[in-house]
């Protein structure tokens, strides 16, 4: 499950997105029209602004935008700089990797053979996704009685 930060983090950056090379947006304007808590918001962009996926401007005008092209900024990448894994459990990390506790050992373990593959899928579509692809609001939902 995606954590709280990880989604404001999402929302603001599809914000900038939607105002690229428009100008600095204000704080405020990104929190009101995000539903994200000032203080929250402050802290995240302040990691993407180390990052180097966000720019802060000071002064009146100040604000924040995109460093990059929203056709530059993956969602794979968003969510790996905020949550650090793509993995639904601990083993099928391909890069923070640790054993599950009270578990199989892994070379047996079909749950772990299934989470890899599903993190292998996933991380595949959200590498692709960029800031600048539209998303649908509602995915189409198949018919489970057909």
């Amino acid at each position: 499950m995606l954590s709280q930060k990880t989604r404001y983090t999402i929302r603001a950056l599809q914000h900038l997105a939607d105002t690229f090379r428009q100008g600095p947006v204000r704080l405020d304007a990104i929190a009101e029209a995000q539903n994200i808590p000032r203080k929250f918001l402050t802290v995240i962009l302040s990691e993407m602004v180390r990052e180097g996926i966000v720019i802060s401007h000071r002064g009146r005008d100040g604000g924040y935008e995109l460093a990059l092209p929203p056709v530059d900024i993956r969602y794979g990448d968003i969510i790996r700089l905020t949550r650090g894994s793509l993995a639904l459990v601990p083993c099928a990390a391909r890069n923070a990797h640790e054993k599950c506790a009270n578990c199989l050992p892994e070379a047996e373990c079909r749950l772990r053979g299934l989470m890899l593959t599903l993190r292998d899928e996933m991380a595949a579509m959200l590498d692709r996704l960029t800031l600048a692809d539209p998303i649908r609001l509602e995915p189409p939902f198949e018919d489970a009685a057909e």
